[in-house]
């Protein structure tokens, strides 16, 4: 068993946490970001990661900056033998990196070297790849550029959102990294180091990245609404009123029309011509309601043909 200092904070992490907790490993102190106010009441709430330390009754440690001396020094101080991060939302100094006798090890959601950076698992959705996995990797000076140590691979399901790959790939990587600790206890695990010219990046989640564009494949639009759930969500302007766009289906044209036109409305769905195929809108939230199938929709409101979404 090992003295690990765990750096984590949103639900991502908290599957490793818990899992190192029950193999047994001593955890010598649980690193989070600064709890925040959320909400319309703007109450503050901890973070999911302070949750479960405070649950498991292990000690926290919130620095606003993790790189300032003060930290640095806390970290040194408990003297880990490895330091654990997963989604820990700031930037590791060398001074840190370099503590710890077996390094930093990172659980990271992709296949590296492809999709570095913030937001692998939408991006990965988005840009219509068939896989992904976890990649547990040692920690150096660049962006997820250090050698990898094991790996583990998935399907991505057709259908499968953002959010719902991410509750998979959490626990997918809670389990790797056991098994990384495992290796590295015992003296065999050999580390990769990866092709740099393979690496593509991932960049942060805006708002407007879910800006639906009608001139694009159906395909496209569709890895789109998928990749962007929950957040930040894909939408449309139907008459100057921002909709958001929750699931859609493919079918082939059966009208023409411009690309982003509603050509047909039905209980089925709403039907937009995009580039090559329709793309049929089947849950839609307007603003301040609640998110409706298209039949639920079409009970008390209509959606008008013929109008151009934007």
């Amino acid at each position: 068993m090992m003295k690990v200092l765990f750096m984590g904070t949103p639900d991502f992490s908290v599957p490793t946490l818990e899992a190192l907790y029950k193999a047994g490993h001593e955890i010598l102190l649980v690193v989070s970001q600064a709890d925040k106010a959320k909400g319309r009441g703007k109450k503050v709430a901890h973070t999911p990661v302070k949750e479960k330390a405070l649950q498991l009754e292990l000690p926290v440690f919130q620095p606003e900056n993790v790189n300032s001396k003060e930290s640095i020094d806390t970290i040194k101080n408990t003297n880990p033998d490895v330091i654990v991060v997963v989604a820990y939302g700031q930037i590791l100094k060398e001074d840190i990196l370099k503590i710890p006798k077996y390094g930093c090890i990172n659980v990271h959601a992709s296949l590296l070297p492809k999709y570095r950076g913030a937001a692998p698992i939408n991006w990965a959705i988005i840009n219509g790849e068939k896989h992904t996995g976890i990649t547990t990797m040692m920690m150096e000076k660049g962006l997820d550029s250090g050698d990898m140590l094991l790996k583990t691979e998935t399907e991505i399901n057709e259908e499968e959102t953002a959010g719902q790959l991410h509750d998979r790939l959490m626990n997918m990587g809670a389990e790797l990294l056991i098994e990384t600790l495992k290796k590295i206890d015992s003296g065999v695990l050999v580390k990769t180091p990866q092709n740099h010219n393979e690496a593509t990046y991932a960049s942060m989640m805006t708002k407007e990245l879910g800006k639906i564009n009608w001139n694009e494949s159906a395909i496209n639009i569709k890895n789109l609404v998928r990749g962007t759930q929950p957040w930040p969500g894909a939408y449309a302007m139907y008459k100057d009123i921002n909709v958001k766009i929750l699931e859609v289906d493919i079918v082939d044209k059966s009208v023409e029309g411009d690309n982003g036109e509603v050509v047909k409305v039905t209980e089925e769905g709403i039907f937009v011509n995009a580039l090559d195929k329709c793309v049929v809108l089947k849950q839609i939230q307007f603003p301040g309601k609640r998110s409706m199938t298209i039949s639920e929709f079409l009970r008390g409101n209509q959606f008008e043909t013929g109008v151009l979404l934007k």
